[in-house]
This record gives structure tokens, sequence and C-alpha cells, in this order.
């Protein structure tokens, strides 16, 4: 056969096989409540990889389609019309395949949202109102973990090497027990002692002042807070935890936390015998152990607080009486905490006991250099100190509710501190040339006894109208603060290696201060508008204080 006729055989054979190759799609669409055919719906082939249309059409008055030269292949067949939901399905199609779908029902969308159920999933995290609620079990943590390892898995949330939190950019100010306070002030007893597994929801909120809560009168105060909602089965029973350890030059650390829980009945002990920097429960310094600060502290009715208590101008004396983490503390502390409610809730009790023994010995070396215009001197400094404070502290609250409009509120702390201290400094000037300059000896020595006892008893009462309030309160601060001691100074000056001249002091010193506060306040508060309130308030404050110091020479 001549070469000329072979090429229009070879298409002919080539276009046969192309054909041979496709395959077909068919069906029918019906509307499934009324059993009728839909004619003139959208039925379009979609490439299953990138959704690119591969084939389109429409159906007839009998609501019959067909789709033609259909390649082989993964597809999406979706099925438009008006007035009902769209159809999806996936279709497979291998060569020369004809394909015959079963019919196909669609749906109409009045119908579908009639029946249309929505599942919800609980999320790790809910947003409530101002509240951001963690579910504990959505965070995985080890057997036995503590609340401040379950606190560090949640977003947001920051723990450092000391406990201290730190939540959204602010410093979390307490931690409470299923919306109480747990051991007052102490928020890395809840954190550290107990266990991560008992915590249903860490609940994260900024906690209005009591004042705002009752008025509702924004007073602008907050305190970034933390609640632990406990399980229900682990409101019953007996739990605790006991850590021992003993190092190297003997250094050890010795830790107990035991708790009795039945329903909102709480009882809790803890004791702590350490040389580590294991002092206390607090994240505060300066309130490790007692109120003594807090106490003297009040609020003017516009959130600023005024201090209200006795200056302390004691030279002899600087020691704050707290382990600020220089020199080796040797501390025994332990404490007691009872909380109840009953009656509804309408009768409440919280009540707290701690203790301390505390011994901080420090030496300190300081080598100075000063360099002036025209010449230079040396300047060494060695301080030793023994420094030993005992002390018991109590706070409380008790509180009844009438009904649910008006309230009587006790609330009352105090304590006892028995410090002394010793310091001995020696100070030496050297010139350029490492000669005497002069020399100091300084040695004080202080006993001294702070007491103190303030109580705080409030009746609230909210009237018919939303927002109008009255409140009567009842104050007393009291404080007796004594301490003696010697001080012991000598200082030398120098040419060459004789002594010049010199200056001694040996003093005996006491110190006394004493001060009471009564206070009464009566507040009323009457809305005016949505926005915008009265508040009135009268009071009768009665202040007595009584200071003296006193220095004795030896002659």
């Amino acid at each position: 056969m001549p070469k000329h006729r072979l090429l229009p055989l070879f298409f002919v054979f080539f276009s046969i096989m192309a054909h041979a190759q496709s395959g077909r799609v068919s069906g029918k669409i019906a509307d499934t409540a009324e059993q009728k055919n839909l004619s003139h719906g959208s039925v379009l082939l979609l490439r299953s990889t990138d959704s690119i249309m591969i084939r389109n059409t429409r159906t007839n008055a009998s609501g019959d389609f067909q789709l033609d030269k259909v390649p082989a292949g993964q597809f999406l067949l979706l099925i438009t019309y008006p007035g009902y939901a769209d159809y999806v399905d996936q279709v497979s199609l291998k060569d020369s395949q004809s394909l015959v779908l079963p019919p196909i029902g669609m749906i109409l969308k009045s119908k579908l949202l009639e029946e249309a159920v929505v599942y919800h999933k609980k999320g790790a995290i809910q947003m409530k109102g101002d509240t951001t609620e963690f579910a504990a079990d959505s965070f995985k943590t080890q057997a036995n973990a503590s609340v401040e390892d379950l606190l560090k898995k949640l977003p947001g949330i920051q723990v450092d090497k000391n406990g201290k939190i730190t939540a959204q950019g602010e410093t979390v100010k307490k931690v409470l027990v299923d919306g109480e306070e747990f051991f007052g002030d102490d928020p890395t007893l809840v954190t550290q002692n107990l266990r991560a597994d008992m915590v249903d929801k860490v609940q994260l909120y900024d906690k209005k002042s009591e004042q705002s809560d009752f008025t509702g009168i924004d007073d602008g105060q907050r305190d970034k807070t933390i609640n632990l909602k406990l399980k229900e089965n682990k409101k019953r029973g007996a739990f605790g935890r006991i850590s021992a350890g003993e190092a190297t030059n003997g250094y050890y650390d010795y830790q107990l936390m035991a708790n009795y829980f039945r329903n909102k009945e709480k009882f809790a002990a803890y004791g702590i015998i350490s040389n580590v920097g294991k002092t206390g429960l607090n994240w505060s310094e300066r309130d490790n152990y007692g109120q003594s600060f807090a106490a003297n502290v009040s609020s003017d009715g516009n959130g600023n607080f005024i201090y209200e208590g006795p200056q302390s101008n004691n030279e002899l004396d600087s020691w704050s009486g707290n382990y600020e983490g220089q020199g080796l503390p040797d501390a025994k502390t332990g404490g007691l905490h009872y909380n109840n409610k009953w009656n509804n809730d309408f009768q409440t009790v919280n009540g707290n006991y701690k203790y301390m023994d505390l011994h901080v010995n420090t030496t300190n070396t300081t080598n100075t250099e000063n360099i002036l215009p025209d010449t230079l001197y040396y300047t060494s400094q060695r301080s030793t100190s023994k420094d030993r404070i005992i002390r018991n502290s109590a706070d409380g609250s008790i509180e009844t509710k009438f009904d649910s409009t008006s309230s009587l509120k006790l609330m009352a702390d105090g304590g006892i501190d028995h410090k002394t201290t010793f310091n001995n400094t020696y100070q030496e000037s050297l010139a350029s040339d490492s000669s005497l300059v002069n020399t100091n000896t300084r040695t004080t020595t202080t006993t001294g006894d702070n007491k103190e006892l303030n109580s705080n008893l409030i009746w609230k009462k909210q009237l018919a109208k939303k927002g109008r309030t009255i409140s009567v309160n009842f104050r007393e601060n009291y404080s007796d603060n004594t301490s003696s001691g010697f001080l012991n100074s000598d200082t030398r000056y120098y040419s060459g290696s004789a002594v010049t001249s010199d200056s001694l002091i040996d003093q005996f010193k006491q110190y006394h201060t004493d001060h009471l506060l009564l206070d009464s306040k009566a507040t009323y508060t009457e809305p005016l508008s949505k926005t915008t309130y009265l508040v009135g308030n009268y009071g009768v404050s009665f202040n007595n204080s009584h200071s003296y110091r006193n220095s004795y020479n030896l002659d």
C-alpha cells in the first residue's frame, strides 16, 4: 500500500481508540418529599484534584442527565437546583465505562433547616463573659503532678521558679479554691501542694472589690485571680504530701502538707523545716508571714490606699524579718486552715494560724576603688549578721447572711513577733599607696516585740431599687512595738601608722510605739441613671499614737 494512504488510516484508528477510552455518567434527580422529577437542574463533573470542571449539562423534562466523553479518573459530581440543597458526591470512572447512578433525591433547603442538628464538642478553653475557663483534663500532666505543673501548661499563664504566676501580662494576686481563700494570701500553698487531677476547671478573671460586687458600682479596683473548681468526687476524703531531702554540707529540706475535704468543709495543715531558702509559701517577700503591713492599709473610697499605722524608725534594726535571698536561712514554719459553709451558704467561716521560727546568718565583703580627678583611694568592708524572728499570727472571718439582700461579716487578724538582731561591720579606707586613712568598727544588737490586733465589722443591705445600698463599717487597729539595744562604734583616723584621733560611741537605746485607731463609716449609694450614681459617706474616727526614742551614753 502506498505510504500516503497509511496516514489517513492512522488518524482514523487513533480517533476510534480515543473514543473507545472515554466513558459516560448518567442518572436522574427528583424531589424526595413530593416524588417529582426536577427539570433544568445543573449537573457538573469536577476533577477531584483541583476542582476544574470536566463536563456539564442540564436535566431534561424527566429529570434525566447524561455526561458523555468522560475520561477515566476521580471526580466530584455537583448538582444544584434553585431552592434545594446542593448535592455533592464522589465518582470514580474507569476506561470505556458507562456509569449509571441510582436516582438522586434532592432536599428542600427549608426542610433541611427544620431538621438541622448541631453537634458541639466542649473545647479546652472557653470564654464566659470576662472569665477565661480552662478544662483541666484537656491539658495532660504527669501522675501526681501539682496544680503548679498544670498552670505551666495553660496558654497565656507563666509560672517562675519561685511559684509566682503571671497571666495576661499581670501578676496573679489570689488563688481561690471553689471561690474561697485557702490559707489567706498564700497562693503557692495551693499551687504547689494540691494535685492537678483534683481540678475540674481553672478560671482566670479580674476580681472586683467586695464593695463593688455589693453596690454594683465599678470602683476600678481589680485583682487578677485564679479560681480552682474541684471535681465533685475530689471534695471528700483525705490526702497529703510529704517530701524530704538532705544534701552535703548540712543542707536539708522537709515539707508536709495534709488536707481533709468533706463537701464544703476544708481542713488543712502544713509544716516546713528547711535551711535551703524555703521559708514560706507566699509570693510577696514583704508579707510572707502575718498581716502586719496589710492590716494597716485602708482605702480612701476612691481606690487609693492609705497606710495608717505607726512609722518604724529604728536605726539599730534594718532587718525586715523575712529571708530575702541573702545569707543562710534556717526556718521552721507551719500553719492550720479551716473553712466551711452551711445553711445553704448563709453561714461561712474561714480561719488561719501560722507559726514561724526563722534564723538568717549573713556574711558580706565589699571592696571598692574610688577614682577622683587628682587621686584615688580604696574602701574595704566586711560585715556579719545573725538575725532571728519568732512569729505567731492568725486571721479569720465569719459571715452571716440574713437573707439574699443583707449580711453581717466580722474579720480579724493579729500577731506577735519576737525579734533579735546582731550586726558587726568593719570598714577601712586606704590611700593610693595602701596606707591606712581611717577604720570603723560598728556593732549593734536589738531585742524587740511587736503586737498587733485588727478587726473589721461590716453590715450591708441592698434596698428594693437596683443599685440602692446602705452599709455600716466599724474598724479597729491596734499595735504595740517595743525594742531595745546597744550601739558600739569605734572610728580611728591615721597618719602613717599612728592614730591621730578617734571617735567612740557606746549607747543603749530604747524604742516604744503604740497606736490605736477606732473608725466607723456609713455609706449610702443611690442610682441616678444607668451610668450615674450618688455615693454618700459619713464617718467618725479616733486615732491615738504614742512614740518615744531614748538614747543613753555609757556615763
